[in-house]
């Protein structure tokens, strides 16, 4: 669980632009609200919590969740709706993210990486 000081963006961006779903979701257990963000049948999710307390972040160029996507037609699509949502396109520190993969910035500052699934 990570947390966030914008529940509502940070749910938008996982969303909208990476393309995860809401799993679930709670409000003021403990004073904490939180969402489960992830895919449906699988067998992992990630989880941003928000309360009254502010997150304190403090990401440096590699600290990066990785994605690997299916196929090159998923990866374009997640470009496109990243450009499409003005989140910009980054050049990645590592030179193998910048070979093989994409970078977009979450709004808490963390590097995402979209890169194609080897096989």
């Amino acid at each position: 669980a990570r947390h966030t000081n914008d529940l509502n963006r940070i749910t938008e961006f996982y969303t909208q632009v990476i393309g995860l779903q809401v799993l679930g979701s709670f409000d003021d257990h403990s004073h904490y609200d939180g969402v489960f963000l992830g895919q449906l049948g699988r067998d992992w999710h990630l989880e941003f919590t928000k309360s009254d307390d502010r997150a304190d972040h403090r990401p440096d160029r590699d600290d990066l969740m990785v994605f690997y996507v299916e196929d090159a037609m998923e990866l374009e699509t997640i470009r496109d709706r990243a450009v499409e949502a003005q989140v910009p396109i980054v050049v990645s520190k590592n030179p193998y993210w910048r070979d093989n993969g994409v970078e977009l910035t979450d709004p808490d500052g963390f590097g995402i990486i979209i890169t194609l699934e080897k096989k």
